[in-house]
């Protein structure tokens, strides 16, 4: 596939998500730390705007020289920005125009691409925006899942976002994992993030990892026996934040505990399907009430890195195992580790 080709298809999938949206959704910030659908749709083309086109193609012409300010995240050394705080109060620029952003960086971009496209530097640079931009399509769900359930009308994101029913997991066991000295990180072949590297040695000791997520019907077993309630179970950080915030379930499940909001509206919470949206200190305590631990970052990536990716992409956006595999280390869900966030 072209470069040309990878660009295009990644940038066509956030306005696709948003086919559903009117213009008033995209505007809303729920919280300090949701940003609007409208800022993601045109940061993601600030990058490639800032970082390729100013800095490759000297007879590039912005559209509006306030959006260098408007929709910069956290790029100090690319200048100063709008306050993340304070984005849903950018009912201008509009979503229209927010999107003739995107249509002129992209028209620019492919003709640069066209002209240039052997260019090693050009190549890396649109290699990372590409990435840049499929991790802020997750972002765009996760923060618009956000903002919608604020709303007591409950609405769904998507009608083609409901989940589909999940396939009956097996039993939950534990194999020997990996032990001694293994080499971790990235292997140099095709992308991958600067945190990912230096590839370099690191010690297991002898542990067993589980086949499979968790589900939601396991971790109901842990609320229905008193988890929230059992201070011996959870971190001192996590048992002071459970009782200052009142968390006593996953973020979206309701107070019966028999329904979730999803991207598709409200649901019957799947049994089988794996639990999501718990903290890490959620996380740890379940892992303790099981008489486990969480993994640490190097299990669980030899771990991961014994199997392969099996599963199936479906239209509706979501990613499900192949039926009997037991492999979910791929695309369910995102994972606790016991390691800090580190390179």
């Amino acid at each position: 596939m072209s470069l040309s080709t990878r660009y295009r298809d990644a940038r066509a999938v956030m306005p696709g998500l948003c086919a559903e949206l009117e213009p008033e959704d995209t505007v809303v910030q729920s919280m300090p730390d949701v940003s609007p659908s409208k800022w993601h749709l045109a940061h993601v083309t600030w990058f490639f705007e800032r970082f390729v086109l100013k800095v490759l193609d000297p007879d590039y012409r912005t559209l509006d020289d306030q959006y260098d300010f408007l929709f910069n995240s956290y790029y100090f050394s690319a200048g100063q920005m709008h306050a993340r705080p304070n984005r849903g109060l950018l009912s201008r620029p509009t979503l229209a125009q927010v999107m003739e952003f995107r249509s002129h960086v992209d028209a620019a971009m492919l003709s640069l691409l066209d002209r240039d496209g052997k260019n090693p530097e050009l190549r890396a640079l649109v290699l990372l925006g590409i990435n840049h931009e499929q991790q802020h399509q997750e972002l765009f769900l996760t923060d618009i899942k956000h903002v919608f359930s604020s709303n007591p009308m409950r609405p769904a994101v998507s009608t083609k976002l409901a989940i589909p029913e999940s396939a009956t997991p097996g039993g939950y066991a534990f194999v020997n994992g990996p032990s001694g000295i293994h080499k971790v990180g990235a292997l140099g072949d095709g992308f991958f993030f600067d945190n990912e590297t230096p590839r370099h040695d690191a010690l297991l000791h002898e542990h067993q990892i589980g086949t499979r997520l968790v589900t939601n019907a396991e971790y109901r077993q842990f609320i229905d026996a008193g988890g929230y309630r059992d201070s011996n179970l959870w971190l001192s950080d996590g048992w002071s934040t459970i009782n200052e915030r009142g968390w006593d379930r996953p973020l979206y499940w309701d107070e019966s505990l028999e329904t979730e909001f999803t991207l598709g509206g409200q649901r019957d919470i799947d049994g089988s399907a794996p639990v999501c949206h718990v903290s890490y200190y959620e996380a740890d305590a379940y892992a303790r009430w099981a008489g486990a631990r969480l993994p640490t970052e190097f299990e669980w990536e030899l771990a991961a890195s014994d199997r392969p990716v099996q599963g199936n992409f479906i239209e509706s956006g979501y990613w499900h195992p192949v039926a009997g595999t037991g492999d979910q280390f791929f695309g369910d869900v995102w994972e606790w580790t016991s390691s800090p966030y580190a390179a």
